[in-house]
């Protein structure tokens, strides 16, 4: 996910990525403003109005004026979300009425709200005091907070039709090599929420790849995450495609999915294996890999969903799954912070 707070130089936007990512040599890549869109930009005076902390009693209650967020949406089709969540929700509405349109959490992001925060203390103290084990008490936390955040989203959620407004929530990384545990666990957590607008998260594992087939089919909509290559990503796109055919579902379209490709840690994989080359053209192709191979999954996207088989699926309502950056924060402190926001701006996108 981008990370909103980082965001402080200021940059020109390109247009459509379905016309700028075309990919040229090797990692080079051209990125080519849309003759129909006009430039803009992100400034630090508006960041600084995004940042939030948890609080450890009310909402802080910043009223949010139109920001650059909302011309990323409706100039430019991608959707903004926030990757993080704590106690309390409300501290979400700033940042919705800044133009973040959805919410994203793992495991590790619940870690840190619960043992940051008094937040939690006293429905942590009431289910101890009823008995309840470790796993148990974390996942009623857990489904608590996603319940209240999506009713914050509704109404995005409500006004897109189902195309976004959606609040994530993962699945047990230990099931990440348990290809039934893993659909058991997407099920139980779709029923316990139980709120149209969440996706279950699922990671893009082996073993889990047909869990996402398998829990589309049963009506569950779905962020597949930690997706790093192409050759898993067309699995996925595939799995989705499988899902939404084995439903038996007449109307589709309350059944989506986005697909979680991590960008910046390509580059912190090939950049040491250029460096380790050490020639003056392997060290200048540094930094261009992620973009690189983000731009090939776009490609990717449009050809998968086009033609008879994806035609024959919209005709039932179903919706395309969208290409959600994750990981867009730079690894190297060397690199500009949007190096990987700003070129992959584009329609159809979550970021």
């Amino acid at each position: 996910m981008a990370s909103i707070s980082k965001i402080s130089t200021p940059i020109s936007l390109s247009a459509s990525l379905s016309q700028s990512l075309i990919p040229q040599k090797c990692f080079f890549i051209a990125f080519e403003p849309s003759i129909n869109s006009k430039s803009y930009h992100l400034s630090s005076s508006l960041t600084a109005s995004l940042r939030i902390k948890c609080s450890k009693k009310d909402g802080n209650g910043i009223v949010a004026k139109r920001t650059v967020l909302h011309d990323l949406y409706e100039k430019e089709g991608q959707s903004p979300w926030y990757d993080n969540l704590c106690r309390p929700v409300t501290d979400l509405l700033p940042l919705i009425s800044s133009g973040v349109r959805g919410v994203t959490s793992n495991p590790a992001i619940f870690q840190k709200a619960i043992s940051s925060s008094n937040a939690y203390n006293d429905q942590f103290r009431e289910l101890v005091q009823a008995g309840k084990d470790i796993e148990s008490a974390y996942w009623e936390l857990v489904v608590k907070d996603i319940q209240d955040a999506s009713k914050l989203f509704e109404l995005i959620y409500d006004q897109t039709d189902g195309a976004d407004g959606y609040v994530s929530v993962e699945v047990s990384p230990r099931l990440a090599d348990d290809t039934e545990g893993t659909v058991e666990a997407a099920k139980w957590l779709h029923k316990v929420v139980s709120r149209p607008n969440v996706y279950i998260k699922i990671p893009a594992t082996a073993a889990c790849v047909p869990s996402i087939k398998e829990v589309i089919a049963n009506g569950i909509s779905v962020n597949v995450t930690l997706i790093f290559s192409l050759a898993r990503y067309e699995a996925v796109i595939d799995a989705y495609l499988d899902g939404l055919e084995a439903s038996g579902l007449d109307d589709l379209s309350r059944v989506t999915s986005v697909a979680s490709f991590f960008v910046s840690r390509v580059d912190t994989l090939i950049d040491k294996l250029l460096e380790e080359i050490g020639t003056p053209e392997a060290v200048n192709l540094s930094g261009k890999a992620a973009v690189s191979q983000a731009a090939l999954a776009y490609q990717l996207y449009q050809k998968k969903f086009s033609g008879p088989r994806w035609e024959a699926l919209v005709k039932k309502g179903a919706k395309k799954q969208r290409l959600l950056w994750a990981s867009t924060s730079v690894k190297n402190p060397a690199y500009p912070d949007t190096l990987y926001v700003a070129p992959l701006i584009g329609p159809d996108t979550v970021s």
